[in-house]
Formats: structure tokens, sequence, C-alpha cells
């Protein structure tokens, strides 16, 4: 199976981002009821609660990352994720495998590339 990663952003509007660390686990929660995106997908940091979302937009997508809406009929109503990477346009996630919906594999060709091309400098 291909990785999946997916970029968080919209944290400047809730806790920032400076306390996510590589290692910690993150859950994604659709938001179909969302009147801005109806394939939002909330992302939940246990103790803290709502610290952003699943990018959406060519604009906040980073590197090979999915975005929301193509992330959002390959997981079930809830998912997890974990931090990889921390970059000043976004937090980098890895999407865990076995929360994705089994059988859901087309169009992913290329994701598992997105260290390679993924600009990580400040």
């Amino acid at each position: 199976m291909k990785k999946i990663y997916f970029t968080i952003t919209g944290t400047k509007h809730h806790y920032g981002q400076e306390f996510f660390e590589p290692g910690m686990e993150v859950k994604l929660i659709k938001e179909p009821d969302n009147e801005a995106d109806t394939e939002a997908i909330k992302v939940e940091l246990e103790g803290l609660g709502h610290v952003g979302y699943v990018a959406n937009s060519p604009y906040t997508v980073q590197g090979e990352s999915m975005s929301a809406g193509r992330l959002y009929d390959r997981i079930a109503d809830t998912a997890v994720g974990v931090v990889k990477y921390v970059i000043p346009q976004g937090v980098l996630c890895e999407l865990k495998e076995e929360t994705m919906v089994q059988g859901v594999t087309e169009g992913m060709e290329g994701y598992h590339t997105m260290e390679r091309n993924l600009d990580l400098s400040e």
C-alpha cells in the first residue's frame, strides 16, 4: 500500500502549530454539514480538540499530499494520521493505513513520493 500524506492547515485559527511534533497522532473527522466545504475534514488532537482542517486548496496543500477532497472517500467518518513534518506552510502528516476504507486505491499513484518533492526549508 502506498503512503498517503495530507497537510493540516488553519492552525493559526486555533492553537497555532508550534506544539506539533513528528510522531504525534491526530484524529480526522469528516464534517459533511460544514457550510464552507462539504468535503471538510476536521483535525483534532487529544486534550486540545479542534486544531485545524485537512487542506483542500491548491494554495494550502503542500507537496504531493492529498487534498481533503481526494482523501474524503478514502476514509471512514473518522481516521488517524501521524505528524511527519512541521513546516511554516503547514503540518504534514501520514494517514495510518489501517484507518483507510478497504479497497480504495484508485488514483493514488505518486502519493508515496511527497518527501522528495517537498520544500522543507523555512
